[in-house]
């Protein structure tokens, strides 16, 4: 059985999760006997038995895959759609209906990119609230829907768990907007908590990592660029009281199960994604609002010692594994 991997956003544009999540996919796959390749978009000749798209690829790259022979397995990230709430999902899911159900305008539907929702053969995504919203907003049958979550690396089981007496917190990931990350800086400010930032902006040049920058005073606000190395991270990792996430635009931290698996207690946003991988077993920031944030991130790096850890994240090697059921499956109905 061979698999061809493609997705729609090249990783030098943008890195991050994403690009985690398909390099460790791709690995875990090959290391269990899989053939793995990248879809060759040059060549005429390459051959396979399904297509993994990472995202959601146009409905003419559907329609040819079809007529290839190809089925299409689809791995999608529905970030902040699934931590809404349940009148807007609702909502939505009238207004999607609305649109497909509309006698005209058949060339601009087919642009959007949820539209491939409905015809591939397999959608996977991590969790059940995502599930929810391709069953409710797209429509999606729950049959054509699998929930397989994502792994971590085994480097991050090596080591023992970690006693969380460090003198800081940590907070991985990229310099942006989305991660909150200079909000998250004015909170541990105001509740003089060391956080240590590990990541690095899209663009040197955006004026949210200068703003972010400006905050870094070597005491408070802790800075260290990306780590590619992973005992080095591990270590980082290690030296941490726990870790803390700010973001409001998530569906998974791969991050926060690197934290989980070396035995950091976790503090993380209040949402659906977090509860249904964490439940009891994490601290939340329980409002919107800054007063009682920083009253909860001077108690979790107080009480980080004695919090409860979280449940140990699968391994890639496990998400593997599920995959080649699924891939079986689908390459045996379409011959």
């Amino acid at each position: 059985m061979k698999i061809l991997f493609d997705h729609h956003l090249p990783f030098m544009l943008a890195h991050g999760g994403f690009q985690t999540q398909i390099e460790q996919t791709k690995a875990a796959l090959q290391n269990s006997g899989v053939e793995v390749e990248n879809l060759c978009w040059w060549s005429d000749r390459q051959g396979g038995d399904v297509i993994h798209f990472f995202g959601a690829p146009p409905t003419k790259y559907q329609t040819f895959a079809v007529r290839k022979g190809l089925p299409i397995v689809n791995t999608v990230l529905l970030s902040e759609t699934c931590n809404r709430s349940t009148p807007k999902i609702l909502a939505q899911g009238v207004v999607t209906r609305f649109i497909l159900g509309l006698p005209f305008g058949r060339s601009i539907k087919d642009q959007l990119s949820w539209r491939s929702f409905l015809s591939s053969e397999c959608i996977i995504v991590g969790l059940e609230a995502e599930k929810r919203i391709l069953r409710v907003v797209y429509g999606v049958p729950e049959k054509r829907i699998r929930v397989v979550p994502l792994g971590c690396e085994q480097a991050f089981f090596s080591e023992p768990r970690s006693s969380a007496t460090g003198k800081y917190l940590i907070s991985v990931g990229t310099v942006s907007k989305q991660k909150r990350t200079v909000e998250l800086a004015n909170l541990a400010i105001a509740a003089n908590v060391p956080i240590l930032f590990v990541g690095k902006p899209y663009d040197a040049g955006d004026p949210y990592w200068k703003q972010f920058r400006r905050l870094i005073d070597g005491k408070v606000i802790l800075y260290q660029d990306h780590v590619f190395d992973r005992q080095e991270m591990i270590r980082l990792y290690r030296g941490a009281k726990g870790f803390v996430l700010f973001s409001t635009f998530e569906n998974w931290s791969l991050v926060a199960d690197e934290a989980a698996a070396c035995g950091l207690p976790l503090l993380v946003p209040d949402q659906p994604w977090s509860r249904e991988r964490f439940q009891e077993r994490a601290s939340y920031f329980s409002s919107k609002r800054a007063p009682e944030n920083i009253r909860v991130l001077k108690q979790f790096y107080a009480e980080s010692s004695n919090l409860a850890l979280p449940p140990k994240p699968k391994t890639w090697e496990d998400v593997a594994l599920r995959l080649i059921d699924i891939y079986a499956g689908i390459a045996s109905t379409s011959r």
